[in-house]
């Protein structure tokens, strides 16, 4: 996992998943605006289901 991604996440949650589709980017962008820890807690949670899915 790119350490970049991991800082990028606290920084600006939806910068860090755009790897993923759209709908989930959107999803990181719209929790971010409710509040910046669940977009935080959000982000964090699908690099770590990314790694979990890498290492299976």
């Amino acid at each position: 996992m790119d350490i970049r991604r991991w800082i990028l996440a606290f920084i600006l949650p939806p910068a860090a998943v755009t790897n993923k589709e759209a709908g989930t980017i959107m999803l990181t962008a719209i929790l971010t605006l409710f509040g910046w820890v669940p977009g935080v807690t959000f982000a964090l949670f699908l690099m770590l289901q990314e790694k979990r899915n890498m290492a299976a």
